[in-house]
């Protein structure tokens, strides 16, 4: 059955690639209005997190963002077709707009390594494609559930130069290695950690959460340089940005470290709110204290 799921989703991702980006988004845009009136999941868990968010709009105005935000998903799904199955010289000419990369860059030539936080904002995986073209790069990978769509997606990521390592802990010193030795390593810092002992609950959106210590603990370890990377979704293309994460994200303190990591990843978010990942599960806490906010969606 996932052999089938996945030549189906290689299908729809060919189909896509074939079509203009802007018209592959409308496609993505159009799939989640057909969906929107049946309440998936998707949608009770997406607007359940904007209400706990952004519990200062009024629930016509959380109701226009929850929708919005799953159009956004629905656009990228759909524009995947363009980063994983089209060339690199045709990413490159999505890539519309770079801001904030010459601290980076100044980072780079001093030979110190640069560690990119990139939340689930926008279209991440442009944010992993493009970073080769700043300098050497290498990301954390873990093969998706479809593991016949693992070719295709390693493949993709790498197409422009970055070296993929796993998240055992080989792959893990393997990206050690390389930021110590003045690279750049991509980093998706909103994932909730499994493992009750990979994670602390700090403020996010004003909201305890199980926040994994990984991004902090690599910071500390390599010296390197923290920014925060957003591809943001624009007409015809992406809008990507760099960002310096606060100085408290270099603290030794565990808890101020994830907490300036939090308040980065929330200022990405405020800037696009509705191209932010709200299907998934974020406020959730380790161990469970009091009632779980997702206990009837």
């Amino acid at each position: 059955m996932n052999a089938v799921k996945a030549t189906l989703v290689k299908l729809v991702l060919r189909l896509c690639s074939l079509l203009p980006l802007a018209f592959a988004r409308a496609l993505g845009r159009g799939t989640v209005h057909i969906y929107w009136p049946f309440r998936g999941r998707s949608r009770r868990v997406t607007e359940r997190n904007i209400q706990v968010a952004f519990p200062e709009l009024a629930p016509r105005d959380q109701h226009r963002l929850a929708r919005r935000s799953l159009c956004a998903t629905g656009e990228l799904v759909a524009e995947m077709g363009h980063v994983w199955l089209r060339s690199p010289a045709h990413i490159a000419r999505m890539i519309l707009e770079v801001s904030g990369e010459q601290p980076v860059r100044d980072a780079l030539h001093s030979g110190r390594g640069v560690i990119v936080l990139a939340p689930h904002l926008g279209n991440w995986e442009i944010i992993g494609l493009h970073l080769p073209s700043l300098g050497s790069t290498v990301s954390l990978y873990e093969p998706p559930h479809l593991v016949a769509l693992g070719p295709m997606i390693e493949a993709a990521r790498q197409c422009t130069g970055a070296t993929l390592v796993p998240t055992d802990s080989r792959g893990i010193a393997r990206l050690v290695k390389s930021v110590r030795g003045g690279n750049i390593a991509g980093i998706l810092p909103d994932q909730v950690p499994p493992d009750i002992n990979s994670g602390r609950n700090v403020p996010f959106m004003g909201i305890p959460c199980f926040t994994g210590t990984l991004a902090s603990k690599l910071i500390r370890r390599t010296g390197a340089l923290a920014v925060f990377g957003v591809a943001e979704r624009i007409r015809g293309g992406f809008a990507v940005r760099y960002e310096p994460a606060e100085d408290a994200i270099y603290s030794d303190d565990m808890s101020l470290s994830l907490a300036a990591l939090n308040r980065g990843v929330e200022a990405c978010v405020r800037q696009c709110a509705e191209q932010y990942q709200w299907e998934y599960k974020r406020f959730r806490v380790r161990p469970r204290a009091g009632q779980d906010i997702y206990a009837d969606v």
